[in-house]
């Protein structure tokens, strides 16, 4: 059995935060989110980092991330473009509709399928997950039976101030995940946590609701399931290119057919461990401020390489 592999969505364009939040300095000694994700991989028995990026930032990638870990992480980089696994005709209704969306978290780990031959959790650059949510998986992981997992969170722990975030809404029977709705629009407002529906309406969400933060464990048997769930995906796109122009292929819907249709169980890991990120600029301070209070209670060290 080999070692976990780590595999960080770092793609994503960063619209709402108005940049490339993957590489904004949260650490005093120029430390991003996922150097800490990173870092607590490694505690946790992860023996290779896989980097999904665009090749437009690959250059300040590698001197604003790679540069920093030096020799102490193996890692490998994968790519996601508009056009990559994307079938020509697919690609070319897309550009003459004005298609600006990536195609998904689920479209960018199979870019990364290639580069990954072992069980592997699969997370988002912007978000810290806390260490022992790490421990959890590797440990998980390390055993691997066949089964895939997800670290779920409390839905009050993940909001924004600053805006609505999208979450993908938990349920679970004897510690397995039954299905995940994925919502959009979500916000804490007049002391309620509500989700605004895209016909307007309104659904109140208790606070300990346990929601998908992209914290999941998957073999890599499971690629050949999400190649067709794509394939099925873009099918769609393509029959209603319009209707379709912002559709995006994610992770945790591809996980509730799964589960739905029978393909995988995943078991749902319990981890006492916070969650925050920076979906906003404006999130950016507090954050900074949350890894100065982990620094000074030495859970890192203030150099982390």
């Amino acid at each position: 059995m080999k070692n976990p592999i780590l595999v960080v969505l770092a793609a994503g364009m960063g619209s709402r935060y108005g940049g490339l939040k993957q590489m904004d300095t949260i650490g005093k000694n120029g430390e991003v989110l996922l150097d800490y994700s990173v870092y607590d991989a490694v505690k946790s028995g992860f023996e290779k980092i896989v980097f999904i990026i665009r090749r437009d930032i690959e250059k300040d990638f590698r001197e604003s991330v790679i540069a920093r870990m030096g020799s102490k992480v193996k890692y490998e980089l994968a790519f996601q473009e508009p056009d990559s696994l994307i079938p020509p005709d697919v690609f070319k209704a897309a550009q003459e509709a004005g298609r600006a969306k990536p195609w998904g978290t689920g479209h960018a780990l199979l870019c990364a399928a290639d580069k990954i031959d072992a069980p592997f959790t699969v997370l988002n650059a912007d978000d810290f997950y806390g260490r022992e949510a790490f421990a959890a998986m590797g440990r998980y992981l390390s055993a691997f039976n066949d089964e895939s997992a997800i670290v779920p969170y409390r839905l009050d722990k993940t909001l924004s101030p600053q805006g609505t975030v999208t979450r993908g809404v938990c349920e679970m029977k004897d510690d397995y995940l039954v299905s995940v709705d994925e919502l959009t629009a979500i916000e804490k407002k007049d002391g309620r946590i509500i989700n605004t529906g895209s016909d307007g309406t309104i659904r109140e969400l208790a606070a300990d609701t346990p929601v998908s933060m992209n914290f999941w464990g998957f073999s890599p048997s499971i690629f050949p399931e999400l190649k067709k769930y794509f394939d099925d995906f873009l099918k769609t796109f393509a029959a209603d290119v319009k209707g379709q122009i912002k559709s995006e292929c994610f992770i945790p819907k591809a996980a509730d057919y799964f589960i739905k249709n029978g393909i995988v169980k995943i078991r749902a890991l319990s981890a006492n461990s916070d969650w925050f990120g920076v979906t906003y600029r404006e999130d950016r301070e507090a954050a900074i401020n949350k890894i100065g209070e982990l620094t000074a209670a030495g859970i890192y060290p203030a150099h982390l390489w």
